[in-house]
């Protein structure tokens, strides 16, 4: 692990907020200059690159159809973790670069957005076998952790615990037959959206040109020319660029037909946490005739739990928005429900998300649980295709695609996103600004100075408050009430709440005068 002292950008720097004026300016701008670096996607691979390139002192644009992180990235399991799954499926190189950059993330990138969570895997009487195999893999784990450099203040040893720990981290555990537990830990996100957004305002810190709403309407990777679309007026616009990156996930095979995807649907069912326990630790069951592969519930703020996750071809093309099989959430709550004392059903569910994984298939790749998660970065005349990998690995991705273009050394272990740097202590801020905004959470939460009712919560109840609705416009680049409710917050997970929370943002944004001020500062430092 480096040594290298970190970079941190002061609190609310103005170079990095971004704003729809700060958009339009700077697609005129690059529509009429040459940039060394065009990335095409703004998830989270595409905003690894162009944070990657720009700290090298390249030029630098990214270009995307919608919002930031409106496709695969911001339905994930909010995990940044250690590669255990693979070190069990025989791939000790992906879980070594897995454990490694969660290393570098949670330690150096974005510690304000990580935690450490607990992995409880039940031991039963029926069948003691699993939580020692879960034992032993979870130890396999901690040399991997050590080895990356990640220390046992952050993510302790793992060991088996007795009955009452069990419960204690897990309340809604069976009790019949219940002998402890095997509990091992891992890194939890506050929200992947949220690392998306706060990668690519830190990429914008150091000069990288963030567009969103504009289409790619055709690349020609001999010249690189990239035509170009404004969804927001029309206009028509030809980008040139020396490099070209097609960062688009899943959909990365649209524009080189080269590559061969196999898109891996993967579900997660919300449920109330407290229909699992209290929170304070993520139930972990092994899914039945398989190696690695588990269920997971995942706790969140606003006593709302994530669980999952299904693995298998998807069957749709709708890859920004997948439905939701009805047979995965029975699934997923089938297998959850063994290690509960009351079992979870498809009734008690209160909302459900799905994505589709970008896995790229070889010669002699099984079903989609098989394939390997390594990424894959190729060259092709003045195009460079990076897909296939994780969230967990976003940095190593942009790293190998940048290491192609300048022998400069890359920088990004060594600095720290937005939000990251050393905060001053200020009472009433609630915790869970600061879990999400980290130093930036006291600028936050002073929206509501002159707007008290920025403070209350969007949807009573929820975790999000009507200030992050506000920041969203000010800061983020969210230009729709739905890039509010469904990115800049995950307000829409709960399938009750969308409505509401799509109306209150609505009112909130028209009400709100505090928008102004944070956004002309943006106009006058950019």
């Amino acid at each position: 692990m480096s040594r290298t002292p970190i970079t941190h950008l002061p609190p609310l720097d103005p170079a990095s907020l971004l704003t729809a004026d700060r958009r339009r300016r700077e697609l005129a701008h690059v529509a009429a200059h040459e940039v060394d670096v065009l990335v095409i996607g703004g998830g989270i691979t595409g905003v690894g690159v162009a944070l990657d390139a720009a700290t090298r002192g390249l030029s630098v644009a990214l270009v995307e159809q919608g919002d930031l992180a409106n496709g695969t990235s911001r339905w994930s399991s909010k995990l940044i973790h250690g590669g255990l799954r693979y070190l069990a499926k025989g791939s000790p190189g992906v879980a070594w670069e897995s454990a490694f950059e969660r290393s570098v993330v949670a330690q150096r990138m974005a510690p304000h957005l990580v935690h450490p969570l607990a992995q409880v895997v039940p031991d039963y009487d029926d069948d003691r076998r699993i939580a020692r195999l879960a034992l032993l893999g979870q130890k396999a784990g901690d040399m991997l952790r050590a080895a990356a450099g990640t220390p046992v203040s952050l993510l302790p040893r793992a060991r088996h615990v007795d009955v009452d720990t069990a419960t204690r981290l897990v309340p809604g555990l069976r009790r019949d037959g219940l002998r402890g537990a095997s509990v091992g830990w891992d890194c939890q996100l506050i929200d992947d959206a949220r690392l998306v957004i706060a990668v690519a305002r830190t990429a914008a810190a150091y000069g990288a040109r963030i567009l969103t709403r504009v289409r790619v309407d055709a690349v020609d990777g001999l010249t690189g020319q990239v035509q170009v679309t404004d969804t927001l007026d029309g206009g028509r616009h030809t980008l040139a660029a020396t490099t070209v990156v097609n960062a688009t996930g899943v959909w990365a095979d649209s524009f080189d037909d080269s590559i061969e995807l196999l898109p891996s649907l993967g579900t997660h069912v919300v449920v109330p946490t407290a229909l699992v326990g209290a929170g304070r630790g993520s139930l972990t069951v092994p899914v039945p005739d398989t190696i690695g592969r588990f269920v997971i519930s995942l706790p969140q703020p606003g006593g709302i739990s994530y669980v999952g996750l299904t693995d298998h071809e998807s069957g749709t093309t709708d890859y920004a928005q997948p439905p939701v099989p009805a047979q995965d959430v029975e699934w997923i709550l089938e297998v959850l429900s063994t290690a509960l004392e009351r079992p979870v059903t498809p009734v008690d569910a209160i909302g459900s998300f799905a994505g589709v994984r970008p896995l790229v298939r070889a010669i002699g790749d099984g079903d989609s649980a098989d394939i390997s998660r390594k990424h894959l970065v190729r060259r092709s005349g003045r195009m460079i295709t990076v897909t296939g990998g994780k969230l967990t690995t976003f940095r190593r991705m942009a790293q190998d695609v940048v290491d192609l273009l300048t022998e400069t050394p890359c920088r990004t272990r060594d600095i720290g996103l937005v939000g990251a740097g050393p905060a001053e202590a200020h009472s009433g801020v609630p915790d869970v600004l600061v879990r999400r905004y980290g130093n930036e959470a006291a600028a936050v939460w002073a929206l509501g100075e002159s707007d008290p009712h920025l403070r209350r919560p969007i949807v009573p109840g929820a975790a999000y408050l009507g200030v992050e609705a506000a920041f969203g416009i000010a800061a983020e680049l969210a230009m729709t009430v739905d890039d509010v409710v469904s990115r800049r917050t995950r307000l829409s997970l709960v399938t009750a709440d969308r409505a509401t929370a799509m109306a209150q943002v609505a009112g909130l944004l028209e009400e709100s005068p505090s928008l102004t001020p944070l956004a002309g500062a943006t106009l006058e430092a950019v």
